[in-house]
């Protein structure tokens, strides 16, 4: 039986002590733990929706010329062969300028085992806008496409990852 869309992995929050790390706070932050149980899963705004919205976890403020990280709460184990694309949403790109500090954000089917446990955080620039952007907690600020890759006829890539973000290499 052939699934359309074929489904490529699945959204699940990372441990609490993964995310308050990433947040900088404490293992017995109260706060940080109320944040965290609150933040939703991905999800697509219609059934003909390519993106996967994500939320933000709090407030965040944007400076011009600035920058932030966006510590999603969230990983996304996937199934060999995919990996999932991080864009701004197109209101945030198009009506601020905000773009990812990376333009896309690559989300390999094999990050999820690395020793951040596949959080992923996201990085925003600002660097279009004359004005203070500002994300408020629970706004969808990016979003999240699968797609499916193919490899060399002579790839030999058979090494495990061991690292978190930016470990495959510079």
């Amino acid at each position: 039986m052939h699934e359309f869309p074929p489904v490529a992995g699945r959204f699940e929050k990372v441990p609490f002590a993964q995310y308050a790390k990433a947040a900088g706070a404490q293992a017995d932050d109260s706060e940080a733990l109320r944040l965290y149980r609150d933040i939703p899963l991905p999800r697509r705004s219609t059934s003909g929706s390519a993106g996967y919205d994500f939320f933000a976890d709090r407030d965040y403020e944007i400076p011009p010329a600035g920058s932030a990280v966006i510590s999603t709460g969230i990983c996304c184990p996937m199934r060999p062969g995919w990996f999932l694309a991080l864009y701004p949403r197109s209101g945030m790109g198009f009506k601020y300028g905000v773009r990812l500090a990376n333009t896309v954000g690559v989300i390999d089917s094999d990050f999820v085992s690395g020793e951040t446990g596949g959080h992923i955080l996201v990085k925003l620039v600002n660097r279009e806008s004359d004005q203070v952007i500002r994300i408020a907690r629970g706004d969808r600020f990016c979003q999240g496409i699968f797609q499916i890759y193919g490899v060399a006829e002579d790839d030999d890539a058979f090494a495990s990852r061991t690292g978190g973000f930016g470990s495959t290499g510079d």
